[in-house]
C-alpha cells in the first residue's frame, strides 16, 4: 500500500468521523422536559388552550415605536 493511499484512507475516515460527530451533536433539544398535553399550569395559573390543545398567549402590552407614525 502506497503512502498516498494510506493518507487518503486516514483522511476519509477522519471526514466520516467528523460528519458522524456533527450529526449526533444535533440530536435532542436542550432544556427542561415539556409538560404532557392538557397539563398546562404556570405560575400565573391555568393557561387557556385552543381547539388543538395548544396554549394561547395572553394579550400583551401595546407599545408604540418611533416608526409607528409611518403606519398611522
Amino acid at each position: 500500500m502506497s503512502r498516498f493511499d494510506r493518507n487518503l484512507r486516514v483522511l476519509a475516515i477522519s471526514a466520516l468521523a467528523l460528519a458522524l460527530g456533527l450529526m449526533l451533536s444535533a440530536c435532542g433539544r436542550r432544556g427542561p422536559l415539556e409538560a404532557p398535553p392538557g397539563a398546562v399550569m404556570t405560575k400565573q395559573g391555568q393557561v387557556q388552550l385552543d381547539e388543538q390543545g395548544r396554549p394561547i398567549a395572553p394579550a400583551g402590552e401595546k407599545k408604540r415605536l418611533p416608526i409607528d407614525w409611518l403606519l398611522d
